[in-house]
Formats: C-alpha cells, sequence, structure tokens
C-alpha cells in the first residue's frame, strides 16, 4: 500500500477494486515461534482472525486460510491438544492441510546408543503446490504467507513467474527475524511483515468453538486456558 494512503484511500484511488487475499500458514513455524514465548495458552490461536489483521477492508479481502501441519500421533496429549485445535480452525473456516511423520532411525556414532526419531514430511510441498496452484488458477490476488521458512523460496519465485500479476506478503512470526532469501523472492524487505504479540493476544478462540449450526465441535485443553487475572 503506498505511504500516506489508509485502506479506504487505496481502494477509491485504485478504482474500487477489491484485493483477494489467501494466507498460507506454516503450522509447525508459527508453533515453535508462539512455544518460544513461554505462554501456552497464545497457541490456542484464531487464525482466521490473525490474517484477517493483515487484510484491512475495503481494500483487501481475506478469502482463504490454509493451515499445513502434521498429527504427531504418538505423542498423546499433544496429539489430542492439535486435534482439538485443527477442529476448531475447521470451525472458523480455515482448511487444513495435514502431512505426516516418518520415523527414522538414528544412532549416536559416540555411545553407539540407538533410536527411533521422527521427522516432519511433505509441509513444504504442500504449501509450494497449494501457493502455485491457487495462483495460476487465479484463486488470489495477493498470498500471505506465514512463515520464516526459506526453503519456500522456491515456492515463491515459482508463483511469481507463472503468475506475475500475483503478489505475495511474508508475515515472520513473532520473535522471528525477517530472511533476506525470503524478502528477495517476495520482492523486497517491504514484502516482509513481523507478527506482533499482541496480534496473537488479540485473536484467540474461545473455551468452547462452534460450527456454524452452533454445535460445539472444539475444547480448548486445559494446558491452554490463559493464566488467571489479577
Amino acid at each position: 500500500m503506498p505511504a500516506g494512503y489508509g485502506p479506504r484511500a487505496f481502494f477509491v484511488l485504485f478504482g474500487g477494486a477489491t484485493v483477494r487475499v489467501v494466507a498460507f500458514v506454516d503450522g509447525f513455524n508459527l508453533y515453535h515461534a508462539i512455544k518460544n514465548l513461554g505462554q501456552p495458552h497464545l497457541k490456542w490461536l484464531d487464525l482466521w482472525g490473525l490474517c484477517s489483521e493483515y487484510c484491512p477492508p475495503p481494500a483487501l479481502s481475506l478469502r482463504g486460510v490454509y493451515y499445513f501441519s502434521a498429527f504427531a500421533t504418538w505423542r498423546r496429549g499433544a496429539y489430542h491438544r492439535h486435534r482439538q485445535y485443527v477442529k476448531a480452525l475447521e470451525a472458523t473456516g480455515v482448511v487444513p492441510v495435514m502431512g505426516s511423520f516418518k520415523e527414522k532411525d538414528r544412532e549416536c556414532f559416540g555411545c553407539g546408543d540407538k533410536w527411533t526419531a521422527h521427522e516432519e514430511k511433505q509441509t513444504d510441498v504442500n504449501i509450494a503446490l497449494h501457493l502455485v496452484t491457487k495462483a495460476t488458477d487465479d484463486e488470489f490476488d495477493r498470498a500471505i504467507l506465514v512463515s520464516a521458512d526459506s526453503d519456500l523460496v522456491p515456492a515463491i519465485e515459482m508463483m511469481r513467474v507463472r503468475a506475475p500479476r500475483k503478489s505475495i506478503r511474508i508475515v515472520i512470526p513473532v520473535g522471528g527475524y525477517p530472511c533476506a532469501e525470503l524478502a528477495r523472492a517476495a520482492g523486497g524487505t517491504r514484502a516482509c511483515v513481523p507478527m506482533g504479540r499482541v496480534l496473537i493476544e488479540r485473536h484467540l478462540l474461545p473455551a468452547s468453538v462452534n460450527d456454524p449450526h452452533g454445535q460445539c465441535v472444539a475444547v480448548r485443553p486445559s494446558r491452554y486456558d490463559p493464566p488467571p487475572t489479577a
């Protein structure tokens, strides 16, 4: 948006055409950024509400939010909390795109101990496929990518080649730093926006989340309850 113009002035200046926006959220990248804050209740985040902060009307209109992640099925507590969260997101209109974890044998070359680790798969590929496909299918005018992962640079570059009239904004998860590679791919440093903690605190899901028919579909895990107020 040009300096000096608010959303409404921008809307009028450019002929009243609303910019269609679709957001793509790197779930693990965002999760670990919030985890580093040491405030578990902030994980119960309303992604649609958060992404709408970057789409002020009438100039911009948020048309879709896609959440990319995977279930850690071998961690019972985390799996249950994550499932509740995904159900809550779906009720708000967010579309989850779930990858998977792959077991991988590990060995300590010093002591000889062996164990099985889990490696997340498919998330980057899923983001790349959705970003490029939805751009070429003309489903948005501007993409918002919530991630600081430089592995997504090729996807951004491909999107800009295949759909040069589309723009992209990178939202760096809270506490992170702009990635020079991401900024270059997106068109410059002005294409990167830091996520403020205040926006997360402003957009938390309620304790019980209902679907459009009024049915409760998800309940906030007790671990994500907000701290008591003084």
